[in-house]
């Protein structure tokens, strides 16, 4: 059971949304909240930090589960954070100096140039039928002055994310399909300009801010394609900790992390994150190993165990003598890795883009062939200027623009109907491509759950009214196991970080946490009043749609891997349970990036399927990568699609939907290359004025879009 299903308030929240600035505050600081999951946590949230000294204002990002908070005089993150523990929340504290800029003003300048191309041309339209239904003379030439002073400004505004694109292209000495395209719309515009001074009976601003307008439309829905996510990287980054309680001759002290030494001893609090790889020489603690295991089981740290930067202590302060710190740490490592396999993954070249290579050339070899050889034949400047600038238009890509964005947004809209968010343009592209397909097994196929077989129904009621509103994630699994069971009725609940949960239950006290804290062995316990505690077995469960998944995938073609960081029991079992014949347990962030780099290498294009920290290197290194919604942020950021439902059933569609969209590009390719070989004789004949040329580049362009909404119906 995911937090979504938890908390249907949670549904419907923009998964875009971003958070606001803490406005009436002089300094920012951004926190973590991983535990949150509905609208009741954003308000306890933001009531707790409002009542710090300091706190101007918080305001919490429920998708990005994180919290802004402006402070009006100096405020430690950490009393932040001991604040919200003590209201029952999770928080760490995020650097945002590795974070990117999350607001989206390339996309919202499209929409607005896309705004007043589109009011130009209209406006521009209703004149020219007035020139079309036959004014002359003054008349006439008032309205090609009007449809000037119109389109004019709207171009010089509208069209610059062509004529910057051309400009830089043609700068380094090479040809995009911007460059066509714009010398296209400057000609028509010059010529228009040229008839209107000198009194010409035909102006062509109506083609120029027409091909404009629906170029616009192309070039908004291949940004609104391809914009991802955060880096993946970045995101991982953020969580190192940027200040760290350093402890010199007996003295604590609050330092930046940049400030550590190796040797330097630091000590970390229940419920901090580890900022170094080290040794503990002071201290018992549970750590949770689940950035780099991906496993939920918490580990034992004594004195002379290594810890490794990424790990969180959950019960008890250590004090660790570290012996790598800076860019040398785990958590910095798996960082780079992160950051060469998105660059790797990064150099796949779209459908559109091979095509541009090929396009842009024939182009303008086509119009500079027109314009030489009516020169030749007519010795007329005007005529054979107007005949290259049809030529210009009539070949305009602006079908082979729309070909990919109207099928990836078609596509999209469909799969996120299904429950499955699309982050990358080219994904459904490489998807298409996708051969193999290697799973992670915990949080991805299984779900870990609390055994109820063992415990009375007493316990259980017991159990789930502890846990059902808690947010550590073994309380939430209990939770979800123990679903359908009715609540007992406890008083003064309380949430005791690193150690687990209590409560009054008929006038005794019950518990729910770590052995350590209740005195019993490594694991989860619950125990009632002075009763002796309860082992609370945790083990794990096939997500819902798993079996079904892997078996359709089979059906589908694809070679079904799996990989865990678990012992090679349990991957075995699982593996056995879902019908998958290759497996691997045991790996480790870097050995699962390397199993897939095997793999590729080999030739085959990989589909990883992750949810985990751990996953994040093996996510951004696969051809293309899924991850569902409860995964770390770091996960979402690298993957491909973002899967919205607890069921894995939605993904069964996903390769089809991807191939049938892979066919429609190809199709809309074939419908521009017919579209030209048809229409481009004709411009250079010199049959088709650049107003009529415009007319059937749009009609291509509507042939595409039509093409792209087949994708709604059946595969």
């Amino acid at each position: 059971m995911s937090d979504t299903a938890i908390c249907p308030a949670c549904v419907g929240l923009p998964e875009g949304q971003l958070e606001k600035a803490a406005s009436n505050g002089t300094a920012q600081i951004v926190l973590s909240l991983p535990g949150i999951h509905c609208v009741a946590c954003i308000s306890g949230v933001e009531r707790a930090l409002r009542a710090v000294d300091g706190v101007a204002n918080a305001r919490v990002n429920l998708s990005m589960k994180r919290v802004t908070v402006g402070t009006n005089q100096p405020v430690s993150p950490e009393a932040l954070i001991d604040t919200l523990e003590l209201a029952g929340f999770e928080a760490r504290i995020l650097d945002t100096s590795m974070l990117g800029t999350e607001t989206d003003a390339y996309g919202r300048g499209l929409m607005t140039r896309l705004a007043v191309s589109g009011f130009a041309n209209m406006n521009i339209m209703l004149l020219s039928v007035a020139v079309w239904s036959g004014a002359i003379g003054a008349t006439m030439h008032m309205f090609h002055w009007i449809t000037a002073m119109i389109a004019i400004p709207a171009l010089i505004y509208a069209a610059q994310p062509f004529f910057a694109s051309g400009w830089r292209s043609l700068k380094v000495g090479r040809l995009n399909m911007d460059v066509p395209i714009s010398l296209a719309i400057l000609l028509a515009s010059g010529i228009s300009l040229y008839e209107t001074l000198y009194g010409g009976h035909h102006s062509y601003f109506d083609a120029a801010v027409t091909l404009t307008f629906f170029l616009l439309i192309g070039r908004y829905l291949d940004h609104r394609s391809r914009k991802a996510a955060a880096s993946a990287a970045a995101q991982l980054a953020a969580l190192e900790v940027p200040r760290v309680m350093r402890v010199r001759d007996g003295v604590r002290q609050m330092v930046d992390f940049a400030d550590l030494a190796i040797d330097d001893l630091v000590q970390v609090l229940p419920g901090g994150r580890i900022p170094v790889d080290g040794t503990v020489i002071k201290g018992t603690s549970q750590m949770d190993r689940s950035l780099l295991t991906g496993e939920s089981q918490l580990s034992t740290a004594n004195v002379g165990a290594t810890v490794t930067a990424g790990e969180v202590n959950m019960t008890g302060p250590l004090t660790i003598r570290a012996t790598t710190v800076g860019a040398d740490t785990t958590l910095r490592k798996m960082v780079t890795m992160v950051d060469e396999a998105e660059a790797t993954r990064n150099r796949y070249t779209a459908v559109a883009d091979k095509a541009a290579a090929l396009y842009a050339p024939v182009v303008h070899l086509l119009a500079l062939a027109a314009f030489a050889g009516w020169m030749l034949y007519s010795n007329d400047v005007r005529l054979s200027l107007n005949i290259a600038v049809a030529v210009l238009i009539i070949t305009c890509p602006c079908a082979m623009g729309l070909a990919v964005p109207a099928v990836s947004t078609t596509a999209a809209g469909r799969l996120f109907r299904a429950g499955l968010l699309v982050k990358d343009g080219t994904a459904l592209e490489r998807l298409a491509e996708v051969d193999t397909v290697v799973f992670d097994k915990t949080g991805t196929l299984t779900m870990p759950a609390a055994a109820r077989d063992a415990l009375t129904a007493e316990t259980q009621s017991i159990a789930i009214a502890l846990t059902q509103n808690a947010t550590h994630p073994v309380s939430q699994a209990i939770a979800a196991s123990l679903d359908g069971i009715t609540p007992a009725r406890l008083d003064k609940q309380q949430e005791h970080a690193g150690k687990g949960l209590s409560a009054r239950y008929r006038g005794q006290t019950v518990r729910l946490g770590s052995g350590a804290w209740l005195g019993a062995g490594n694991g989860t316990y619950i125990q009632i009043g002075d009763n002796t505690p309860q082992k609370i077995t945790l083990r794990s469960e096939l997500r819902d749609g798993a079996k079904a998944l892997v078996r359709a995938w089979q059906d589908a073609g694809l070679d079904i891997h799996l990989v865990s960081g678990d012992d090679a029991d349990e991957t075995k079992k699982i593996a056995g349970a879902l019908g998958i014949n290759t497996w691997q347990a045991g790996t480790k962030p870097a050995d699962k990036i390397a199993y897939i780099n095997d793999l590729s290498s080999k030739g085959a294009k990989v589909l990883m399927v992750g949810d985990g920290l751990n996953d994040t290197g093996a996510l951004a290194a696969a051809y293309a990568s899924v991850s569902p919604a409860t995964a770390a942020d770091a996960s979402r950021a690298a993957s491909d699609i973002v899967l919205l439902n607890d069921s894995l059933d939605p993904l069964i569609e996903l390769p089809l939907v991807a191939r049938a969209a892979l066919r429609r590009i190809k199709e809309n390719f074939t419908i521009s290359t017919l579209y030209n070989v048809i229409a481009v004789p004709v411009a250079l004949a010199g049959f088709a004025t650049p107003l009529i040329a415009s007319i059937a580049m749009s009609a291509s362009s509507i042939t595409v879009l039509l093409n792209a909404l087949r994708l709604k119906g059946r595969l």
